[in-house]
Formats: C-alpha cells, sequence, structure tokens
C-alpha cells in the first residue's frame, strides 16, 4: 500500500506547481510567473538520474521513457513498475528486488522534493505572506508542497528503518506521526526563514549561508564517507548541508538519535 501511498503524493509537486503558474500567467504576474517555472528546473536533476539507473540496470531508456522524463512522469514509471512487480504471481519470492526498485523510487523522490519542491515551497509561502496574503492558489501551492516534502521524508525514513536487519514494519499511527512531525518542523522553518526575509531583506541568506558552512563542517567531523571520489564527497557534504537547514537526513549507518538530538539542540 505505501507505493500507492507515494505515487499519489509524488503527483503533488507538479499539480500545484502548474496551478501556481496558471495563476500568475492569468494575472500577469510575469516576475513570479518566472520564478515559479525556475523552480521546476532542478527538477530534472532526478530525471535524469532516473535515467542513468535505468541504464546502469540493464533497461536502455527508450523514446517513450524519455518522454516521460522529459514530463517529469519518469518517477511515476517507476512507481507503476514496483506496483506492477509486486502484483505478479511470486511476488513474495521477488520481495528483496521489490524493495531495491522501492528504495531507488523513495531515493529519487527525496532528491526531486529537495532540489523542486523545496524551493517552489520557499517561493509560494513567501508571495503568501509578504505579496499576496489573501492569494488563494500561492497558499494551497504552498501547503501541498509542504505535504509533499515532508511525506518524502517520510517514506525515505520508511525505506531506511526496513533495511536495518530485524526492523518490523511501521504501523500506520507511526507513519502518521512521523508525518505530522516532519509537517510541523518543515512548516515552522520555512515560516521563520519567510518572515525573517520579509523583514530583513537578502540578510536572510547570510544567516542561511552560515548555517550552511556550519553543517557542512559538522559532516566533515563525522567523516560521512559514503561517496568515494574526494572531489563528490565534497560536493555531497555541501549539498547535504545545504539540506540540513530545514531538516535532518540520516545518511550514515547506524544509529542517528545522538546526531539527531545535536542537530536540533544547535539548530533551535
Amino acid at each position: 500500500c505505501l507505493p500507492v501511498a507515494s505515487l499519489s503524493a509524488s503527483s503533488l509537486p507538479f499539480s500545484p506547481g502548474l496551478c501556481a503558474i496558471i495563476h500568475y500567467l492569468v494575472g500577469g504576474q510575469l516576475g513570479w510567473l518566472g520564478l515559479t517555472v525556475a523552480c521546476v528546473v532542478p527538477g530534472y536533476v532526478a530525471q535524469l538520474l532516473s535515467i542513468l539507473w535505468f541504464r546502469a540496470d540493464g533497461r536502455p531508456p527508450g523514446c517513450w521513457l524519455l518522454v516521460l522524463h522529459l514530463l517529469q512522469l519518469g518517477l511515476w514509471k517507476r512507481y507503476w513498475d514496483v506496483l506492477r512487480m509486486a502484483a505478479k504471481p511470486g511476488g513474495s519470492a521477488r520481495a528483496g528486488e521489490v524493495l531495491t526498485q522501492h528504495g531507488d523510487v523513495c531515493a529519487l523522490r527525496l532528491l526531486e522534493a529537495l532540489l523542486q519542491t523545496l524551493p517552489h515551497l520557499l517561493l509560494q509561502a513567501y508571495v503568501v505572506v509578504a505579496v499576496e496574503p489573501a492569494g488563494f492558489v500561492p497558499g494551497v501551492s504552498a501547503g501541498l508542497s509542504l505535504l509533499s516534502l515532508a511525506w518524502a521524508l517520510v517514506s525515505y525514513s520508511r525505506f531506511s528503518c526496513l533495511l536495518k536487519p530485524g526492523h518490523l514494519r511501521p504501523p500506520a499511527a507511526a507513519i502518521l506521526c512521523l508525518l505530522l512531525w516532519r509537517t510541523g518542523m518543515l512548516g515552522t522553518r520555512v515560516l521563520a526563514l519567510v518572515l525573517f526575509a520579509r523583514l530583513y531583506s537578502f540578510w536572510v541568506f547570510v544567516v542561511a549561508g552560515v548555517h550552511w558552512l556550519l553543517m557542512a563542517f559538522w559532516l566533515v567531523a563525522q567523516q560521512t564517507d559514503i561517496v568515494a571520489q574526494p572531489c563528490r564527497w565534497r560536493l555531497f557534504n555541501c549539498l547535504v548541508g545545504a539540506v540540513y537547514i530545514f531538516c535532518y537526513v540520516n545518511v550514515r549507518p547506524g544509529p542517528s538519535k545522538h546526531r539527531v538530538a545535536v542537530f536540533y539542540a544547535v539548530s533551535t
């Protein structure tokens, strides 16, 4: 049932983004229209990575698959493959393969959410707070983007939990609590950044930049070496450091409760 829920959640960034684009286009707000369209572009990184993973798995992408990725529907295709594989007779015998492919989708969905949904959320939240307080479409777009981003984090956390030996499938109540926690945490951080940007303008980039550097140095101090090449390792730490402005994502194996406690003690 989780792939179905993940599939429905993965459609959220496309719908609110499209609604916001139409809203700004009809209203003649070309500046916000351009910024909203620009938020869509980073999402193609996840689509490109999905194509490369298809090729690495021995499935050279054809024209139809390339068109789906160009329309940012490549992750939908992956969810469909997981559902179809799980529904086949004898699917329990291929549980390991299903779990692996579902893990690929969770990782790609999280990357897409961080690169595309998060900037869109920040932009629409700023429009609602500072530009168009009574704007219904930007408000709904920001709310759905927040829910989509929170679900991407929950889905990734759940998959990471399933990979650990001896761990049982989390119950629905635990998933719901985790979703509410992620939504509240992300919502308050985004709102704080938006209010700070409204009051102090570009100084918000200074604060976010300092936080980014501190988190990147913290990752280096933890020897986060899941990426082998030195250049890619530094780039990985920098990217995750930017994510840590908003939330904690566990990128190391083993217990993480002490790292989570340190992160939120310093960040809050």
